[in-house]
């Protein structure tokens, strides 16, 4: 079970730190992502890190937002800062075993287990 937290109401340029917890699965032996959807559109991938460490986002999020793990608390971290309006989404956390190639990084398929999502909304 993946459990999200840390969404809200923030400015534009404002900062979020978005959690994902879980039970039963075991991060450091996963690859976790983060995917978002905004309304009315698909969900779509955000950042990802592999269950090496080694991490990668996508080009809309990049150089504002940082994947990060920390194995004692079993918990996955995204750092969103410089956000915009277009950061406004329901974001989700999804789990893999192993280590994900890239070329599955990005596909909602490659994920077995999901979070219920938590809402970030930013104001302009």
């Amino acid at each position: 079970q993946l459990v999200e937290s840390g969404g809200g109401l923030v400015q534009a340029g404002g900062s979020l730190r978005l959690s994902c917890a879980a039970s039963g699965r075991t991060f450091s032996r996963s690859t976790v992502a983060w995917f978002r959807q905004a309304a009315g559109k698909e969900r779509e991938y955000v950042a990802a890190i592999r269950s090496d460490g080694s991490t990668a986002s996508s080009a809309s999020v990049k150089g504002r937002f940082t994947i990060a793990r920390d194995n004692a608390k079993n918990t996955v971290y995204l750092q969103m800062n410089s956000l915009n309006p277009e950061d406004t989404a329901v974001y989700y956390c999804a789990a893999a075993g192993g280590r994900l190639i890239t070329s599955r990084l990005t596909s909602l398929s490659s994920y077995g287990d999901w979070g219920q999502g938590t809402q970030v909304t930013v104001s302009s």
